[in-house]
């Protein structure tokens, strides 16, 4: 996968480090630490800002300031779609989907996405329209991502969570079987095919899932609610965790 924040960082750093997934979480590489950043306003001056402010944890200002760098930049240049979609990662980690949405649409509609960053995009736009509860739209982005990002454990584990909201049983065995696939030992995914399982009815299938999801990562988030949801069992579980982007992403 190539995550959008490592292809804003190469705006301030080319040699900026390989992506990688780390555990249960969509980890987005950036740029080592600068010295400072420029104290000018020029799009290379506020993706430093961005990411300073990533590095710190500050989404929402990275994601302003994502932004604000990409409204600075030419349409014409590659790099401003990719501000643009980092831009819209970061409003998500922020919890303000709606401007991750506005910010997406234009990082799609702009030249400059390569094919799994273009996937990427597409499926950060599917997470902010579930967001806002706008599951058509969310679905119809998914199927967009699908395209270029279906070995992405997460993109199967998004669509699992989703087809759950939809109501769809069948669609949500069939995703969380294809991330299972992928990442059998990830407890994100082992906790939400627990969730699966509860969902369609098999108590013992949810138990299991549960089970190794907290003996996965019996210290983190993932493996304490996972143990609390195996006490749960017989009421639906309500503490459950998604696999952030940030990515974040």
């Amino acid at each position: 996968m190539i995550p959008l924040l490592l292809a804003a960082a190469a705006v301030v750093n080319p040699s900026a480090p390989n992506p990688m997934i780390t555990g249960s979480v969509r980890h987005q590489s950036v740029a080592p630490a600068r010295v400072g950043c420029p104290d000018l306003v020029t799009p290379d001056a506020l993706v430093c800002r961005a990411l300073d402010a990533q590095r710190a944890g500050n989404d929402q200002v990275a994601a302003q300031s994502f932004e604000e760098a990409a409204k600075a930049s030419s349409e014409k240049d590659p790099k401003t779609a990719r501000m643009y979609a980092a831009a819209g990662n970061l409003w998500i980690a922020a919890n303000q989907p709606g401007k991750a949405a506005a910010d997406l649409d234009k990082a799609l509609a702009l030249p400059g996405l390569e094919a799994q960053q273009r996937g990427e995009a597409f499926l950060d736009r599917a997470r902010a329209a579930e967001a806002q509860n706008d599951l058509a739209t969310a679905r119809a982005r998914l199927n967009d991502a699908g395209a270029t990002i279906s070995s992405d454990p997460f993109y199967w584990y998004f669509s699992a969570s989703l087809a759950m909201r939809e109501r769809d049983p069948i669609t949500a065995r069939s995703s969380i079987d294809k991330a299972l696939g992928l990442a059998p030992s990830d407890p994100a995914i082992l906790f939400e095919a627990g969730h699966v399982a509860d969902f369609t009815g098999d108590d013992n299938s949810a138990r299991s899932y549960w089970m190794r999801a907290a003996a996965a990562d019996p210290n983190g988030p993932v493996g304490k609610a996972a143990a609390k949801a195996v006490e749960m069992l017989g009421v639906t579980p309500t503490v459950k965790t998604d696999v952030p982007p940030a990515k974040a992403r």
